[in-house]
């Protein structure tokens, strides 16, 4: 809630009651933020996931990908390529996959679903 005079209200969940907050850190400009940052007021930012594709796609993060793939000993796919034929494959197309990626081209094929047989001891 605002007054007419730069002061918010916020309810604070612990103490339960209204208290008085100047709008912006002392500032009585009455925008948000993200309104000041955008230049927008009816920009709808998340912070934590605006970047998340950048975030995906860096290097250093698709590296630890493919070696927790490696050191989980990941069977191969449906597209019938083995965990030790990856990295060649990667190497090769990484640039071309993440462009895919970036501009959703990319489309993945479905998963397959695989039993696996459980040994259950009966009692």
């Amino acid at each position: 809630m605002e007054t007419g005079h730069g002061i918010k209200y916020r309810q604070l969940h612990i103490e339960d009651y209204l208290r008085e907050i100047p709008a912006e850190q002392g500032r009585e400009t009455g925008e948000y933020a993200h309104e000041r940052i955008t230049g927008n007021p009816g920009t709808n930012t998340d912070f934590r996931t605006d970047n998340l594709p950048d975030t995906i796609l860096r290097s250093d993060n698709l590296n630890a990908a493919y070696k927790k793939v490696k050191t989980n000993k990941g069977a191969g796919g449906i597209d019938g390529m083995q965990a030790d034929e990856l990295l060649p494959c990667l190497r090769e197309h990484q640039s071309e996959l993440v462009e895919q990626v970036r501009e959703g081209k990319y489309k993945p094929n479905p998963v397959r679903r695989v039993e696996i047989p459980k040994d259950w001891k009966s009692e």
